[in-house]
């Protein structure tokens, strides 16, 4: 089971695939906000559900999608 407080700054996310989506800044309510300085991100902050996460292991943060879906369909943080 996934559990949110596990989820540290800094981790590494990867999708599915092993693919390299980011680096947590925090989770804020239902979402991960990503590290905007990681060039996997373009320097913008984007936010994902924590639907997405399938673990949480050492200090990675795997998905249940791979890195292209997760980057197709991340939010912005405006």
């Amino acid at each position: 089971m996934m559990q949110a407080e596990n989820i540290r700054e800094h981790m590494e996310v990867i999708g599915s695939d092993g693919g390299h989506v980011g680096r947590v800044d925090h989770v804020a309510g239902g979402d991960i906000e990503l590290a905007k300085l990681d060039l996997g991100g373009g320097f913008k902050h984007h936010l994902i559900p924590l639907s997405w996460v399938d673990s949480i292991e050492d200090d990675k943060v795997s998905l249940n999608v791979t890195k292209d879906a997760a980057k197709a369909a991340w939010r912005e943080k405006h």
